[in-house]
């Protein structure tokens, strides 16, 4: 599937967002952004937990589909593979937090397990990983119950024809379950 490159899992949180690379000064010193430390904030505590991937939803409509016909659709997640379906992020009360990719789903090629540290100021949720800092706005569901993100991206569909559209990532919370950070 050629969206796997653009949208795979952590991989798709980290291409989407793009994370930036770390400041430099004097372009030999290296600073990078700093892990969120702290307790909560009340509005924090809504994040606690594991969260799936239950939708992606492109403005434009998309074939990402190999099977000789011509069915674009805007639902981006009917055309994914279990295993690229298979996506979540656990966020922790310390300000950690693990995104996971294949991990659940049976012979999936595409494992990725990412951590680092999270916090949400308004709906501007923030992660740092890797000396890489980024910036997302949520908007959450009436109940809180589930959260989406929306970007700009281009897609290669299954013709190899480059698509310019918006895409809308929605996580859902999981049961109460939760997974220790690595």
């Amino acid at each position: 599937m050629k969206l796997r490159s653009v949208l795979s899992g952590f991989g798709t949180l980290v291409l989407v967002l793009g994370f930036n690379s770390c400041d430099v000064s004097n372009d030999t010193e290296f600073v990078c952004q700093e892990d969120f430390t702290g307790a909560l904030v009340e509005n924090e505590n809504v994040l606690v937990g594991k969260w799936e991937l239950t939708a992606i939803v492109a403005e434009k409509e998309v074939d990402l589909t190999s099977d000789s016909e011509s069915n674009p659709k805007t639902d981006i997640y009917v055309q994914y593979s279990e295993c690229d379906r298979d996506a979540n992020f656990v966020y922790t009360s310390d300000r950690g937090y693990t995104n996971s990719q294949g991990q659940s789903a049976e012979n999936c090629t595409n494992k990725a397990k990412f951590s680092g540290t999270w916090k949400l100021n308004g709906n501007v949720l923030s992660f740092v990983n890797n000396c890489s800092s980024q910036n997302m706005t949520l908007e959450f569901n009436e109940d809180k119950s589930a959260y989406s993100f929306t970007g700009n991206y281009n897609i290669t569909d299954a013709n190899g024809q480059k698509i310019l559209t918006d895409i809308t990532f929605t996580y859902s919370k999981a049961d109460s379950e939760t997974e220790p950070v690595e």
